[in-house]
């Protein structure tokens, strides 16, 4: 039997779609050891309000000299601030008060001081306790990989028995079917068309927000409006 795996960088609270690609595969891997990326999804994520969508951004300061998973978060009073926000823009929606204990222990219980420790953290909880996903995590850390692009982390897909590696299409441009299918691996492209939109608070919809928009405002029924779900039942 086939083993699929997928691999990407952290993000915080990612969209719905990361969850998607996650629930896709049956191991999936952090991939921090590469360099950090400013103006990106990996410390901050976009809420909706009023007046259209907000950053929520974690102070990471501005180096790029570093790789994701060295990334030191030296401030902590982004969390309250942080949270504020949700509960001020979030706090009439549908299931807020089913989920509020939940992520008020994240962003308040602890104080995060590493920027791949707490996105990993977030996105293991939000993925075994609110969406159920039995997919494996990992880490590419263990790995030591070495090279660049594709060359980096071919090694740890055939150290771990992959067989079908799924990437997220934004790595079209350096990654070919030929170049895996040499080392015995079939490459398949995640494919994040034909969400349905949901009840949202603040209209017009937008599909590219934190997933705690869903889990606000959908709650149990959240599921029936992401892919992989739907898609399982349907096999």
């Amino acid at each position: 039997m086939g083993k699929i795996v997928g691999m990407t960088q952290s993000n915080y609270i990612p969209w719905k779609g990361y969850f998607d690609y996650i629930n896709s595969v049956d191991e999936f891997y952090f991939y921090d050891d590469v360099q950090y990326t400013k103006q990106d999804w990996r410390n901050r994520n976009l809420i909706k309000t009023p007046a259209g969508t907000e950053w929520l951004t974690v102070p990471v300061g501005s180096s790029r000299d570093r790789l994701i998973c060295e990334v030191e978060i030296r401030d902590s009073l982004w969390q309250r601030s942080h949270w504020d926000k949700i509960l001020f823009y979030y706090k009439n929606a549908p299931y807020f008060k089913m989920y509020r204990e939940f992520f008020e222990e994240i962003f308040l219980g602890s104080r995060w001081t590493n920027l791949s420790d707490m996105n990993q953290t977030i996105i293991k909880r939000i993925s075994r306790e609110l969406l159920g996903i039995t997919t494996k995590f990992g880490d590419s850390r263990p790995f030591n990989l070495t090279g660049k692009k594709a060359e980096r982390y071919i090694p740890l897909l055939k150290e771990v028995g992959c067989t079908t590696f799924l990437s997220g299409p934004s790595a079209k441009n350096y990654l070919t079917e030929e170049m895996m299918a040499k080392e015995g691996i079939k490459l398949e492209w995640m494919n994040y068309e034909g969400y349905p939109e949901y009840h949202q608070l603040y209209p017009p919809f937008e599909h590219r927000v934190t997933i705690l928009d869903l889990i606000f405002n959908e709650g149990p029924d959240m599921k029936k409006y992401m892919l992989s779900f739907k898609e399982k039942v349907e096999k």
